[in-house]
């Protein structure tokens, strides 16, 4: 199956997805062109499901950044939150940067069934997110109690909470497992922002990329869907939004 193929297959819900490799690519570019850095002078972190699914299609290049630290828990939010993030600060070389890439997953197998993997030796179907459609399917039995959160799983109810914080939006939507993976992202990014807004970072810039990371089938690999890409200058103060240029709009 070409290139092409596979992003007809994928775009059919998410018109701007690119592959994950693609992104990568295009992000170091960015780096080496415009900020004048290599990509070993950039400390990345990443905020996404704990999914095997996502080491396995992790793009070979992005060994080319330092780290990564690993931030995210089920479906990719902060769980490792102020002190993770402050972890991650103090590692950034002092003349480099940091990248964040976030969000959560989804999967589209190559027949287009959205929410659905074959992943590597199996030959049937798997669901990806597993965590956000076990929420999901919860969230439309009626059995997710507002407050409830316990320690033994911890992750999975912090996730069933903000599912329900949105259920009209959800359950409403015509394809509701698009609409939580939305709202999961949504909820993903404002933490990022309240982490980020809380922590000293001691270099020259911080790099947001929020996306929703699309999981395929392990013979058609992973792409991206951009929702933010930000850069703020450390020096400065001040950020530029460069999401409508590198989502190709």
């Amino acid at each position: 199956m070409t290139k092409r193929e596979k992003l007809a297959i994928v775009r059919r819900w998410y018109p701007n997805a690119m592959t994950t490799i693609d992104t990568v690519n295009q992000l170091i570019d960015y780096i080496e062109d415009v900020l004048d850095l290599e990509p070993t002078h950039i400390m990345m972190a990443d905020s996404i499901c704990s999914d095997d699914v996502n080491s396995i299609q992790y793009p070979v290049r992005t060994a080319e950044f330092l780290g990564p630290f690993k931030m995210g828990g089920l479906d990719g939010y902060p769980f490792t939150g102020l002190t993770g993030m402050g972890a991650f600060a103090s590692h950034v070389p002092d003349d480099g940067a940091v990248y964040i890439y976030y969000g959560p997953h989804i999967g589209i197998s190559k027949e287009g069934a959205l929410g659905e993997i074959h992943r590597h030796g199996q030959s049937h179907t798997s669901g990806c997110c597993g965590a956000a459609k076990a929420g999901l399917k919860k969230l439309q039995d009626g059995k997710i109690k507002k407050g409830e959160i316990s320690e033994l799983d911890y992750q999975m109810n912090t996730i069933e909470q903000i599912l329900l914080a949105e259920e009209n939006r959800i359950t409403s939507s015509g394809e509701p497992l698009l609409a939580a993976t939305e709202v999961i992202y949504e909820a993903i990014n404002k933490r990022i922002n309240e982490l980020v807004s809380q922590t000293k970072y001691n270099c020259h810039y911080v790099i947001l990329m929020g996306s929703i990371l699309i999981n395929s089938d392990s013979d058609m690999g992973s792409f991206s869907a951009l929702r933010r890409f930000e850069i703020i200058d450390l020096n400065t103060g001040k950020s530029q939004d460069l999401t409508a240029v590198f989502s190709g709009k």
